[in-house]
């Protein structure tokens, strides 16, 4: 059957077009993960776009949500498989590890109040093997914490987490980078956190 809407050779796209278009369709998508996907989803701002238009904030907020549901997800164990894991373990003698040597170096006292559901995020500046001594307390019951570090390549590395009224041991730098605590209020009233630290840090800065 002759077919009458059969399209002229010379109607459809060339090859050199067809790569063309496909080139121009990568570079978008290279620019808008670079400028929206990754600032708001990630909290990395190459560009600083992401910055102007308000998206770096907004994926530090997720980030820092994601921190916090997997601390309560831990929480969420039960005792019995606590009990039922701890039957099932073959006894050992703990071993109990010398306690770090803390460098001398800077001391430092930071005080922050957070109303009910507020977090807050501060991290010490350390290098690799860096020891900072810590003690952290709430003055209004127990909040949710994670430790953790971050650096160059590595978005997140987990130290402990939980939640307590009180925190106090050494913090070992396990890379060059930022490490240190994050922390969520869900008591239903202000609460204060009073973090004292010591050891061989460079700079105590708030995150969140």
């Amino acid at each position: 059957m002759y077919n009458a809407n059969k399209p002229d050779p010379s109607e459809l796209p060339s090859t050199r077009r067809l790569l063309k278009s496909a080139g121009l369709a990568a570079a978008v998508a290279t620019g808008l993960l670079v400028t929206v996907v990754l600032p708001a989803e990630y909290g990395v701002d190459p560009t600083r776009v992401g910055s102007v238009l308000g998206l770096t904030e907004m994926g530090r907020i997720k980030r820092s949500l994601a921190v916090e549901a997997e601390a309560e997800k831990a929480l969420a164990a039960s005792p019995q498989q606590i009990v039922a894991a701890a039957a099932t373990s073959p006894t050992t003698t703990a071993t109990v590890p010398p306690r770090a040597q803390v460098v001398a170096g800077r001391s430092d006292t930071t005080v922050i109040t957070l109303a009910p559901n507020e977090a807050a995020e501060i991290k010490l500046v350390m290098s690799k093997d860096s020891v900072a001594r810590y003690q952290w307390a709430s003055s209004g019951g127990k909040v949710n914490f994670d430790t953790h570090g971050d650096g160059k390549g590595i978005k997140y590395h987990p130290y402990g987490k939980g939640s307590d009224i009180e925190v106090s041991g050494d913090l070992t730098a396990a890379f060059d980078g930022d490490h240190g605590w994050f922390w969520r209020n869900r008591t239903g009233a202000p609460v204060t956190i009073t973090l004292k630290t010591e050891g061989a840090y460079t700079q105590v800065k708030r995150v969140v």
